[in-house]
């Protein structure tokens, strides 16, 4: 009973997070179902499956509040759901042991980027409103798809960074996206773990568990980020992505740092996403004051000579 609380919790919190800055439900879920002692491809199946309802209620929830782009969800969803059966069904058993560190400093260059440019200077505006193109989102689905599956996750930590960084869609637009999208990664990848494994191994106890933890989180995270400024939202991402990317990077065989030199180094992480935070919110309240007075200037009728 104890463990079916703590499942339910955990997906609570996955989805939360998952809903509001568009990535880390499969990240946190896949973690703590291999820490029981779940195999790869039981532990990839049950989050799957649990994604397949928690990814319907915040793809729903994102609706109803305007976060979606269904352009980019067909673009990127459909190229992303053949990529997760590929790698549920062929590639489970393929360890990506070797290619991890490679992907982790992909993104954590792009989680530089991203926490740099928002915290400094707040939503790319340049390019925004521009397409994001097929040629783009097509090869970023099918890779984000099969990272996904073989990985336990990975549909959001490819491809919300890819997509904040391009700065074509307001993050919310983002978050958004790839959560609704990821309802067609999740039923791909289900239906290639159930052709690869079989259901014996699944536990589906575990799975609703996990899905109803996920589902009470969708609506409330849809509402995070609606309200959520985005340049506030932009540092929040970016200190995720870099944070759990170093933490992948420093455990790797091609670092392999010892437990003191990690501490150190996610300390360090943690005061200057602190800081880049805190910049951004004192930026942004700033920006809305002067917007305010400048609204108030705008709108003062014009003062008339009096008449005697």
């Amino acid at each position: 009973m104890r463990t079916l609380v703590l499942l339910g919790l955990v997906g609570f919190a996955a989805q939360l997070v998952d809903g509001s800055l568009g990535m880390a439900y499969g990240v946190t879920s896949t973690t703590l179902l291999l820490t029981i002692g779940t195999n790869a491809a039981a532990t990839s199946a049950t989050v799957h499956l649990a994604e397949i309802g928690t990814t319907l209620a915040s793809g729903v929830a994102h609706w109803r509040f305007d976060n979606i782009d269904w352009k980019v969800v067909t673009r990127i969803g459909i190229p992303g759901a053949i990529g997760a059966f590929a790698g549920a069904t062929f590639l489970s058993n393929l360890s990506t042991d070797s290619a991890a560190p490679v992907m982790s400093l992909i993104l954590l260059t792009l989680g530089v980027y991203i926490l740099v440019r928002f915290t400094t200077s707040g939503l790319p505006r340049d390019r925004m409103g521009k397409p994001l193109r097929k040629r783009f989102l097509a090869p970023l689905g099918l890779l984000a798809g099969f990272v996904d599956a073989t990985g336990g996750g990975g549909w959001g930590p490819v491809g919300t960074p890819a997509i904040l960084a391009s700065g074509r869609l307001a993050p919310r637009k983002v978050i958004g996206s790839i959560d609704a999208s990821e309802f067609l990664v999740a039923i791909a990848a289900s239906a290639g773990f159930i052709v690869g494994i079989g259901s014996e191994n699944i536990d589906f106890t575990w799975v609703g568990v996990l899905l109803i933890g996920g589902m009470i989180a969708a609506p409330i995270a849809a509402w995070l980020v609606r309200h959520i400024p985005p340049r506030i939202l932009g540092s929040s991402v970016g200190g995720v992505i870099i944070l759990t990317n170093a933490r992948t990077l420093l455990r790797s065989d091609w670092v392999d740092a010892p437990g003191g030199v990690r501490a150190f180094a996610y300390t360090a992480i943690a005061i200057i996403w602190a800081a880049a935070f805190a910049y951004s919110l004192r930026e942004y309240r700033r920006d809305q004051a002067a917007e305010s007075a400048m609204a108030a200037e705008n709108a003062e009728p014009a003062v008339s000579p009096a008449r005697h």
